[in-house]
C-alpha cells in the first residue's frame, strides 16, 4: 500500500544517487529531445545570457550608492546613466527570460509528447505476459505521471540548475575578486551553519519518515474497515475500530511533536546562526570601510551577490531532491521502452485471410505466472473450415487458453497449433489476427458512439457497410429508439446500454470485421429472454460460413454444433454430436446436463 506523503519528502522507492549510472538513465530520455536539440541549444544560450546579465545588476546598484556619495569615476560618473544601465540590464534579462521560458518549453512539450506516444506504442505491441505481472494503476503512473515528473525536469529543473550552478560559480567568483578580505571572512562561518544543518536535517528526516509509516498504519485501518464495513458491524466491532484507530493516530502525533520540537529548535537554531553571521559579516565589513579599504557602493554589491550566491545554495537543495525523483522516473519508464514487443514476421507471402482449418497438434501449456500448473496437457483436436464446436467443461478446464492461444496472446510450451496447415507463429501477427473475430461474454465497449464501437471491427467502413452490419445482428431495432441513432454516446465501458444491447453492438462489430473464424464465449448468457432471442437470432447469421469456437457455460445452447469437446483438467475427456454424449449415461457431458436441468 502507498504511504502518504507530507512536504517533498521523499520515499526510499524515490530516493537514487547522483551517480555516473544513474544521471546516465536520466540522459536517456536524451533520444527524444534530440529532434528539438535547435530549440534546447537555443534555450541554453538564452539562459546563460540572461543569469549572467542578471549578475551584473548588484555590482551597478553599488555604483549607484558610489555616484551618490561623490564617489565616481569613468561610465558610472553620473547617477542617471547608472540607473538607466540598471533599467537596461532588467529589461535585457527579461526579454532573454521569455526567449528561455518559450524555447524549454518548445523541447518538453514536444519531446514529452513523443515520450508519451512512443510509450503508449509500446504498451500496445507488449504481449499478455507482460500485463499479466503489471497493475493497470502502475502502467497508468508511468505514462501520467512519471513523464509530467521528467516534463517538469526538463523544462524547469535542468534549467533551473543550470541557472543556479551558473550564479554560485560566477557569483563567488566575482565577489572573491571583488573584495577579498570580506568574502574569506564570510566562508570562514559557513563550515559551522553546514555541519549544523547536516546534522539536525537528517535527523528529522527519520522522524518524518517514523510519522508518515505511522500514518500509513492508519491509513490502513480506515481502508480495511470501510472495506469490510458490513463484517464490523455484523460483529458489532465499531468501538473496538474507534478505539485501534485512536491508538494508532496517538502514535501519530506523539512522533509528529516530537519532530516538530526538533524542527522548532533548528530553525531558532538557524535563524540566530544565520542573522548572526550576516551581523558579523556587516560588522567586518563596516570595520573596511571605515578604514578605507572598500567603499559603501562595494558593501552593497558584496551584501547582494552574497544574497543571490545563497538563494542559489538553497534552490540547489530542492533541485537535488527533483533530480532525484526524475532519475527513478526515467528509469520506470525506460524499462518499459526497452521490453521487448510482440514479434511480427515479416514474411513475402503476405495472408490477408485463411480458410479456417484450425489443428491442435499434442499442445501443451502453463501460464508464465504460474509455470508449475500445466494447463493444457498434450491436447490434440482438428476443427475442419466452416464446422461449428463447442468446448464445455468446469472452471480451469483449459476452454479459455484455447482461444487465447489461438489468438498467439501467449506462446506455447510445447506441440503446434496451425491453421490452414501453416504454423500460426509464421503468419504475420495483425494479419492473422484480423482473420479471428470474438463475442465475449462480458462485452467491453468504449466510451464513444455506438457508431464508432460497430466500426471498430473496420475502422474505414462506409455509413451503409455500419448499418448493415447493425440490421445483421438486430441491433438497429434499438438504435432507432434513440434520438441520436448511431451518434449514441454509450458512456464509459458502455454503460448506458443494456446487456443485449451491449451484446448486438458486439456481434454488429464482428459481422462488421467479417472473420473467417468465429470465437463465441457464451454470448447469450446472463439476457432475459427477449434479448436472447434477438442476440440468437443475430449469432445464427454470423456463424453462417465461418469455423467457429463456442465456449459454452449453458449447455442449452450448442445443440446444434457440429462436435462437442468435454474438457477435463487440460486434456479432452469425451468428443462428439450432443445425442451422442447424451448416450453415454456416465460420461461427463451427461453428468454436466443433468446437473443444469436439476438447478434450472
Amino acid at each position: 500500500m502507498a504511504k502518504s506523503r507530507r512536504g517533498n519528502t521523499l520515499s526510499e522507492e524515490e530516493k537514487r544517487p547522483l551517480n555516473k549510472e544513474n544521471f546516465r538513465k536520466l540522459f536517456g530520455i536524451f533520444r527524444f529531445i534530440k529532434p528539438y536539440k535547435g530549440y534546447f541549444i537555443a534555450g541554453l544560450f538564452f539562459l546563460l545570457i540572461s543569469s549572467t546579465t542578471l549578475l551584473g545588476f548588484p555590482y551597478v546598484t553599488g555604483k549607484l550608492v558610489d555616484v551618490a556619495q561623490g564617489e565616481a569615476n569613468g561610465i558610472f560618473s553620473n547617477i542617471n546613466r547608472v540607473a538607466i544601465l540598471l533599467i537596461a540590464i532588467l529589461a535585457v534579462q527579461s526579454i532573454f527570460s521569455f526567449f528561455r521560458v518559450y524555447l524549454f518549453a518548445q523541447v518538453s512539450e514536444r519531446s514529452m509528447a513523443d515520450m508519451r506516444v512512443s510509450l503508449y506504442k509500446k504498451l500496445m505491441e507488449l504481449p499478455m505476459t507482460f500485463y499479466d505481472s503489471k497493475r493497470i494503476g502502475e502502467l497508468t503512473s508511468r505514462i501520467t505521471t512519471d513523464i509530467a515528473l521528467l516534463q517538469d525536469t526538463f523544462s524547469v529543473t535542468l534549467a533551473e540548475l543550470i541557472r543556479q550552478v551558473s550564479t554560485l560559480i560566477i557569483g563567488t567568483a566575482i565577489i572573491f575578486y571583488a573584495t577579498p578580505k570580506l568574502s574569506v571572512f564570510m566562508i570562514a562561518t559557513f563550515p559551522v551553519l553546514v555541519v549544523a544543518a547536516m546534522f539536525f536535517g537528517k535527523f528529522i528526516r527519520k522522524l518524518s519518515k517514523k510519522t508518515q509509516d505511522e500514518l500509513a498504519g492508519a491509513n490502513v485501518i480506515v481502508e480495511e474497515t470501510l472495506q469490510s464495513i458490513n463484517i464490523v458491524k455484523a460483529f458489532t466491532s465499531e468501538l473496538m475500530e474507534v478505539l485501534r484507530y485512536r491508538t494508532s493516530m496517538d502514535k501519530v502525533v506523539k512522533i509528529a511533536l516530537k519532530s516538530a520540537t526538533y524542527r522548532g529548535a533548528f530553525i531558532s537554531f538557524i535563524i540566530f546562526s544565520m542573522f548572526g553571521g550576516i551581523v558579523a559579516v556587516m560588522w567586518y565589513g563596516a570595520s573596511l570601510v571605515q578604514a578605507g579599504e572598500m567603499s559603501v557602493g562595494d558593501l552593497l554589491s558584496f551584501v547582494l551577490y552574497t544574497t543571490f550566491i545563497g538563494g542559489s545554495i538553497a534552490g540547489l537543495g530542492d533541485l537535488y531532491g527533483q533530480l532525484q525523483k526524475a532519475i527513478g522516473a526515467s528509469e520506470r519508464v525506460m524499462e518499459i521502452i526497452a521490453e521487448e514487443g510482440e514479434q511480427i514476421v515479416d514474411e513475402t507471402e503476405h495472408t490477408n485471410q485463411v480458410e479456417g482449418l484450425i489443428n491442435f497438434n499434442k499442445v501443451s501449456f502453463s501460464y508464465p505466472t504460474r509455470p508449475d500448473v500445466e494447463v493444457l496437457k498434450n491436447l490434440s483436436f482438428e476443427v475442419q473450415a466452416g464446422e461449428k464446436i463447442a468446448l464445455v467443461g468446469h472452471s480451469g478446464a483449459g476452454k479459455s487458453t484455447i482461444i487465447q492461444l489461438l489468438m498467439r496472446f501467449y506462446p506455447i510450451n510445447g506441440g503446434e497449433i496451425s491453421v490452414d496447415g501453416k504454423n500460426i507463429n509464421n503468419y504475420d501477427l495483425s494479419a492473422f489476427r484480423k482473420n479471428i473475430g470474438i463475442v465475449p461474454q462480458e462485452i467491453i465497449l468504449f466510451g464513444g458512439t455506438i457508431r464508432e464501437n460497430i466500426a471498430y471491427g473496420k475502422p474505414n467502413a462506409t455509413e451503409e457497410e455500419i448499418r448493415s452490419a447493425a440490421e445483421q445482428a438486430n441491433a438497429m431495432l434499438f438504435i432507432e429508439d434513440f434520438p441520436e441513432g448511431l451518434d449514441t454516446i454509450v458512456g464509459e465501458r458502455g454503460v448506458k446500454l443494456s446487456g443485449g444491447q451491449r451484446q448486438r453492438i458486439a456481434i454488429a462489430r464482428a459481422i462488421l470485421k467479417n472473420p473467417k473464424i468465429l470465437i463465441l464465449d457464451e454470448a447469450t448468457s446472463s439476457l432475459d429472454a427477449e434479448s436472447e432471442h434477438y442476440v440468437q437470432q443475430a449469432l445464427d447469421k454470423l456463424m453462417k460460413g465461418r469455423t467457429t469456437i463456442i465456449i459454452a457455460h449453458r449447455l442449452a445452447t450448442i445443440r446444434k454444433v457440429d462436435t462437442i469437446y468435454v474438457l477435463n483438467n487440460g486434456q479432452i475427456a469425451e468428443q462428439g454430436t450432443h445425442d451422442e454424449l447424451l448416450a453415454t449415461s456416465d460420461g461427463t457431458y451427461n453428468n454436466l446436463v443433468k446437473l443444469q436441468l436439476q438447478d434450472s
